[in-house]
């Protein structure tokens, strides 16, 4: 018998939807809260909201926001310092991947101890995590669905991939609404990485029809709406994506990820790039790698990218990857390397790096050293 396990959180949907973030705080026995997020969004105004939101359920609170891009270890270990001298005993996150999972390691070491370097890899973590909302400001990176964690060991230079049950939230609260104060650049990077799950997932070695079928339809959301998204920040279209970032992480978090992200994991812990920007650069690069060992699937993604079959799988397959990179280019991705890092000695060792990070173990072709290596030359 073939048994699959989908692990989700709670998710409430839709535009205004942050407002349920007190009563559901209160349903987990919050007394005082832990909120984590970040200076952009006290800019755009969505953490004052928020707290108003919190105070009206006559909830207290304390506020962290020392949380960088790529989000550092030490930076960890200060909050979960302010988590336990304020008594805190719910975690809320608004932000897009960096606060969430500024939180996640926040929750994960206040619960268990020690230091967040205890917990890098899979199934690590024993003590089960403080109660979790998280409100994603962005359509992009999934954590608040997913059971990965991504947190920087400044020391070396390493993004560590964190992999439990539970880091899996209690609540996810999606407003697409907060899409409304994001840039061209952020909507862009957040599409851009929802695809990379969707397309890395379907193909991961341990997908299965619950995680495909999530899979394939964000990658049809995503190419229909980021047009009209950008264009005239049409709220139907913000609302797929949104419904497309989290669609994806239900694939990718129950189905894994592959050679993409490895080698973005260990790129932006060594050059503390942008997650989002490395992707429009590796993804068709590393599609193109694995088509040979899933050619069916990679056909199955290149009819919804072109919009109709070719004469033969393989072209289907290489049609979709080449108008992939068009894609890219029309939306002013960076395409090389040389774009957004200017060290190409280091590859190497960043893809030496990526031969330890997990999602590698789930890719549809091994890979090597030497064989990731070969893939970021032909993008550099």
């Amino acid at each position: 018998m073939d048994i699959r396990k989908f692990s989700l959180p709670e998710i409430i949907f839709g535009r205004g939807s942050m407002h349920y973030t007190g009563s559901y705080a209160l349903q987990l026995g919050a007394k005082k809260v832990f909120v984590v997020s970040d200076p952009g969004l006290e800019r755009s105004g969505w953490v004052s909201k928020l707290i108003e939101i919190i105070e009206d359920s006559a909830l207290r609170w304390v506020y962290y926001a020392n949380v960088s891009a790529n989000p550092r270890d030490y930076e960890v270990h200060q909050g979960a310092d302010l988590y336990r001298k304020e008594h805190a005993d719910v975690v809320i996150a608004l932000g897009g991947g960096s606060p969430m999972d500024m939180a996640k390691g926040v929750a994960t070491v206040v619960s268990n101890g020690g230091i967040i370097q205890d917990y890098e890899g899979a199934n690590l973590i024993t003590s089960p995590l403080p109660p979790m909302i998280f409100l994603p400001s962005t359509a992009g990176s999934g954590s608040d669905i997913s059971q990965f964690a991504i947190i920087t060991d400044v020391g070396r230079r390493v993004k560590m991939s964190l992999i439990s049950r539970s880091l899996t939230p209690n609540v996810s609260i999606i407003d697409p609404d907060m899409l409304s104060t994001a840039d061209d650049d952020l909507i862009v990077s957040s599409a851009v990485d929802a695809l990379a799950h969707a397309v890395e997932s379907y193909v991961s070695t341990i997908a299965h029809t619950l995680t495909e079928t999530q899979a394939m339809k964000a990658i049809l959301l995503i190419l229909e709406n980021i047009n009209p998204a950008l264009k005239t920040r049409d709220p139907l279209a913000m609302e797929n994506l949104s419904i497309a970032a989290t669609a994806a992480g239900m694939s990718f978090s129950n189905a894994s990820l592959g050679a993409c992200h490895a080698i973005a994991h260990s790129l932006g812990g060594f050059f503390d790039t942008t997650h989002g920007m490395v992707h429009p650069v590796l993804l068709p690069e590393v599609m193109s790698y694995n088509l040979p060992a899933c050619e069916t699937k990679m056909a199955n993604i290149g009819e919804i990218v072109l919009g109709r079959k070719l004469s033969s799988t393989a072209q289907t397959a290489q049609g979709g990857i080449e108008r992939l990179r068009e894609i890219f280019v029309e939306l002013g991705t960076a395409t090389r390397f040389r774009e957004i890092v200017n060290d190409e000695t280091a590859f190497p060792q960043i893809c030496e790096m990526a031969t330890r990070d997990a999602c590698l173990l789930t890719n549809p072709r091994p890979a090597t050293a030497t064989e990731l290596l070969s893939i970021c030359q032909k993008v550099w």
